[in-house]
């Protein structure tokens, strides 16, 4: 099993990675392989709507020639894709959702006059995130609206995980038993 874990904190050292740090550590006890891309280390033009990606059902096929080509390729070797970020205002960080916008249409050949396949249907995707809510109220309108990309995409929807960070003030903690759970379950 492989997954591809899509980090969308521009902060190395932030909350979001030691969750995830966690979860990797999960992940290399057992033995799974993983890439690991970090979005503000990449160049990820947003998407302009121009239908270039729908005219060869085989491929990305996408006018801009950036590093995303490469973030679509892991994607396509992966089983489990991991979408990993701090949530700013009740949404996913800027080049998250620019990938997201481009994947939706590179990876989905939907949007001309026939309908044509998902390359990526099937995958597994599964949402890692911190907000400083609480997770009802900080990172359910994330979570809604990536089960609706998963269902129009053919992914298979695997959970989210998030914790809350209490404040600049506090010493950030999270549950470490439940992060290494989840990782687990995505393994199965």
């Amino acid at each position: 099993m492989r997954f591809c874990i899509l980090m969308g904190s521009p902060r190395k050292n932030g909350n979001t990675n030691k969750i995830l740090k966690v979860f990797r550590d999960e992940l290399e006890q057992k033995q799974v392989q993983y890439d690991l891309i970090w979005l503000y280390d990449k160049q990820i033009e947003p998407c302009i709507a121009c239908r270039s990606c729908q005219t060869d059902w085989s491929s990305f096929g996408c006018r801009f020639q950036d590093d995303t080509y490469d973030i679509f390729n892991k994607i396509l070797a992966c089983e489990v894709i991991v979408l990993a970020t701090p949530i700013y205002s009740w949404y996913c960080t800027p080049p998250m959702k620019s990938l997201l916008d481009r994947l939706v249409y590179g990876m989905n050949k939907y949007y001309g006059e026939e309908k044509g396949p998902a390359l990526w249907a099937g995958k597994k995707m599964a949402l890692i995130a911190s907000c400083g809510y609480k997770p009802e109220k900080g990172a359910d309108l994330w979570e809604e609206g990536m089960k609706r990309y998963c269902k129009h995409s053919q992914l298979v929807y695997a959970g989210m995980l998030v914790e809350r960070d209490l404040g600049y003030k506090s010493t950030y903690t999270f549950n470490e038993k439940e992060t290494r759970a989840f990782a687990r379950r995505l393994c199965s």
